[in-house]
């Protein structure tokens, strides 16, 4: 039983179903802000948060609800960049070797520096250290992970630390587009043969 008379479960029942469908389209209109919003940093000059609402179809007041500076949500964009990243890691292992995960995780890694530039060029200086210090852990934590991978089936250098990778790997972010689409490839190759056991 409900507890409720039956007059007033038909109410709240409904009135529970209206609360769930108002958070599931508050996440879908967070995602579409996000998504959007990704795009839209690598365009040249300050992103616009109304140009933001216009590639989203929304409308500005929705927007600031969820985002309420320009900054929250460049540092949300990145973050969401790097929950992407760092899970991409497992779900590479569960359905690949560890070093054609590797090298998968590193073409993920070549679209999140693009990100990581572009936003850090957008916000203080404050704001891009602290985002920098906090993605780190997380980051090294998927690059063990896929190390470890690779050290237990023989496979990747068991000489080699997360560090390396993560220093090696951070000239991404520090080029632009043209120099990445033509050297990151090649590089990023040559960055998995040289963690690669010979033969292997």
């Amino acid at each position: 039983m409900s507890g409720y008379p039956d007059e007033l479960s038909g109410h709240v029942s409904a009135s529970v179903k209206g609360a769930a469908a108002s958070r599931a389209d508050a996440r879908r209109n967070r995602d579409r802000i996000l998504r959007a919003a990704r795009d839209l940093v690598h365009e040249p000059g300050e992103l616009k948060l109304n140009a933001v609402a216009k590639a989203c179809g929304i409308g500005q007041g929705t927007l600031y609800r969820h985002f309420p500076t320009r900054e929250d949500l460049l540092v949300e964009v990145y973050r969401n960049e790097v929950d992407d990243l760092v899970a991409a890691a497992p779900r590479l292992l569960a359905t690949h070797p560890p070093v054609a995960a590797l090298a998968a995780w590193f073409d993920r890694v070549a679209a999140y520096a693009r990100v990581k530039r572009d936003v850090f060029a957008a916000v203080e200086a404050a704001t891009w250290r602290d985002l920098a210090a906090h993605s780190l852990g997380p980051i090294g934590e998927a690059v063990e992970l896929l190390l470890a991978a690779g050290r237990s089936a023989g496979s990747i250098r068991a000489d080699v630390e997360a560090r390396d990778v993560i220093v090696l790997i951070g000239w991404l972010s520090r080029v632009d587009d043209a120099e990445l689409d033509s050297r990151g490839p090649r590089l990023l190759a040559v960055l998995v043969d040289g963690l690669r056991v010979p033969g292997r």
